[in-house]
């Protein structure tokens, strides 16, 4: 006989979501947080606005003033080696990550609701430093689906599918100083 349980099965996110806590050591994770921190971040620029995280891009570069992909400096050598771990995990090819987003948040900033641009296709993400609530929203109908994801320090994420075509992810402001690397595949034309 099944007995059922006085709560229900917790959410379990988007189609398409995956997580892993421990994808890298913690010497790694600080590795990567001093290799970022010494790059020549610049403010986040979408438009006419400037958001308050810092960026560095790789490979591939949303361009927003002229509304397409622009080529950027190659993804550096200190990176790449995470790139194929992460390519490993996910079955894909090596190579298949061409564009690399190094991110600083500063204790009080996050990044509004999106969904990261068309020209991208699978969007892994490698939280460091700090934990943060990465959230998720999908409208049906008249109300709002959502999922939170605690995502720890040197945890991985993939959007993929639903996750990555139908939902809009976010972060609120974050209490400490984090930073994170997201790797992306480029989708086939």
């Amino acid at each position: 006989m099944t007995q059922l349980g006085l709560f229900a099965e917790p959410e379990a996110g988007p189609a398409g979501l995956r997580h892993t806590d421990n994808f890298i050591d913690t010497a790694t994770e600080q590795e990567l947080i001093g290799r970022i921190a010494a790059l020549p971040l610049q403010r986040f620029q979408f438009g006419a606005f400037e958001g308050n995280r810092r960026v560095a891009w790789f490979g591939h570069q949303y361009d927003y003033a002229q509304q397409r992909l622009t080529e950027a400096a190659p993804i550096p050598d200190w990176v790449t080696p995470v790139a194929r771990q992460v390519e490993a995990w996910a079955g894909l090819d090596e190579g298949s990550v061409r564009q690399v987003l190094c991110t600083e948040y500063d204790a009080g900033v996050g990044i509004g609701w999106h969904r990261d641009k068309p020209h991208f296709d699978k969007v892994f993400g490698l939280s460091l430093g700090s934990a943060c609530k990465f959230r998720f929203r999908h409208r049906r109908g008249d109300a709002w689906q959502r999922h939170t994801l605690a995502a720890l320090p040197r945890s991985l994420y993939l959007m993929d599918g639903e996750a990555r075509s139908q939902w809009e992810h976010s972060i609120p402001p974050v209490e400490a100083r984090r930073y994170s690397i997201t790797f992306r595949t480029m989708k086939r034309p």
